[in-house]
């Protein structure tokens, strides 16, 4: 797919029709069994809607209007994310199926000239490729609907597609509604479809809820296109997986399973990280891992991670929204969080950066030390142990600490206090001042930042 920045504007490509996106995410998603809506649950660390704006933008469409319901402001907000100002919020007030969904847009899609390309909010693996080729025969065909279908060889649960002997669409045919001899049928409907704008709207008036569940279904409005004398298409698609939806939780697993195998194997192949359990690690699609990184067992990268070269991350650490510098070593069961590590240090076992925490060049973090809104330079010792206790080194805001400084606790640094390079600190630093030497002692006083 190709790269586009967030919110960054597009020209719509020039096409005789122009495109428009409309993305159903309104539902919450029972069978997930949550309080929150379906489309905001993660995938790889991101809402499921975002992988679907994603191909949606990659199309270049005019507008993407998005039908939202549960959590609606939730749901904006991911959305917002993804594409910034392309979007268009349509709210469905009632959920009363896929066609009254439709149906909430109307008054911006009714008298428009544009082609609707319809996704849901969950079937994140769909590919820009997929779709450009859908809509491409879509309108080589001249129809009013297209139909994107698979077969699955269990097709419960899905509207099943029904042709007539000569291998044309009659009609879609709900789960529940479907009588012994279509139950059978293999061959289903994805829920991606296109039509024309105004075709589709005066459809969709016509639309009744004479189904068991009472609700409006979209799937009606081609079969009443065909009745019309309207031309409907249906494009066979070969991978079922890539049209599919989450529904469960147990979905959800295996499309991340299915997502971190692809990744962890993409970095092995093309990018030359070794992984010495590639069953046992985690890194997310966002990351960025550097050549000839050793990966070992346990590990986890998060988020919009970025690795350097070399980089040796052993077993249990977690790292997430980070970025490390070249030949870093983080040792066992380490957590770097929204940090930075710069080249050439190691980490640990056991350390804790976070909150924007930076380790210099060269810097060594070593057992159980947490950091936070910190910047160590090379060199700086905390020497906490006197051979018979440990006692605490305090370093408050806004300190510099100069390279091969020693800190012997217990000792507290002052607020915006500075160490000169190669002082031994054995007394409390004032706020505000310069120390330097061995022991060291106040060497001026600063201007503090209040005054």
């Amino acid at each position: 797919m190709e790269p586009i920045e967030k919110g960054q504007p597009l020209p719509p490509r020039q096409l005789d029709q122009s495109l428009v996106v409309l993305i159903l995410a309104a539902g919450l998603g029972t069978r997930m069994k949550s309080a929150r809506a379906k489309v905001l649950h993660e995938l790889g660390g991101l809402p499921l809607i975002t992988y679907v704006c994603r191909a949606a933008q990659s199309l270049r469409p005019e507008k993407i209007y998005v039908v939202v319901g549960h959590q609606a402001s939730e749901v904006e907000q991911a959305v917002e994310t993804e594409v910034g100002d392309r979007a268009v919020f349509v709210m469905q007030t009632e959920q009363r199926g896929t066609g009254d969904a439709v149906m909430s847009a109307q008054s911006q899609l009714e008298n428009s000239d544009s082609l609707v390309l319809i996704l849901s909010g969950d079937v994140p693996l769909i590919r820009q490729a997929t779709l450009e080729d859908f809509i491409s025969q879509h309108r080589t065909s001249k129809a009013a609907c297209s139909i994107l279908s698979v077969r699955l060889e269990n097709p419960t649960g899905y509207g099943r597609i029904v042709r007539d002997e000569g291998d044309c669409f009659l009609r879609i045919v709900e789960q529940k509604d479907a009588n012994p001899e279509e139950q059978p049928i293999k061959e289903i409907n994805s829920g991606i479809y296109c039509f024309d704008a105004r075709k589709l709207f005066a459809a969709l008036k016509r639309v009744e809820p004479s189904n068991q569940q009472g609700e409006y279904y979209l799937t009606d409005v081609p079969e009443i296109l065909l009745a019309d004398g309207e031309k409907v298409n249906v494009h066979l698609y070969g991978n079922a997986r890539e049209v599919s939806g989450i529904n469960t939780r147990a979905e959800l697993a295996e499309f991340e399973n299915l997502m971190r195998r692809s990744t962890i194997r993409k970095l092995m192949v093309d990018d030359g990280v070794t992984f010495l359990d590639p069953s046992h690690a985690y890194v997310s699609a966002e990351a960025e891992v550097g050549r000839d990184c050793i990966i070992y067992p346990g590990v986890s990268i998060e988020g919009k991670s970025v690795i350097g070269e070399g980089c040796e991350i052993r077993s249990g650490t977690r790292i997430a929204n980070s970025r490390l510098g070249n030949n870093v070593v983080v040792k066992d069961h380490c957590v770097v969080i929204d940090s930075e590590i710069q080249s050439n240090c190691a980490v640990g076992p056991f350390a804790h950066l976070r909150m924007n925490a930076i380790l210099e060049e060269g810097s060594v973090v070593g057992n159980f030390v947490e950091a936070k809104k910190s910047r160590l330079g090379a060199g700086t010792v905390t020497c906490n142990y006197d051979g018979k206790d440990k006692h605490r080194t305090v370093i408050e805001d806004d300190v510099r600490i100069g390279s091969d400084t020693m800190l012997v606790a217990p000792v507290r640094v002052g607020k915006g206090s500075v160490t000169a390079a190669g002082s031994v600190v054995t007394e409390d630093v004032p706020p505000n001042t310069l120390v330097a030497g061995v022991p060291a002692v106040v060497k001026k006083k600063l201007k503090s930042s209040d005054e």
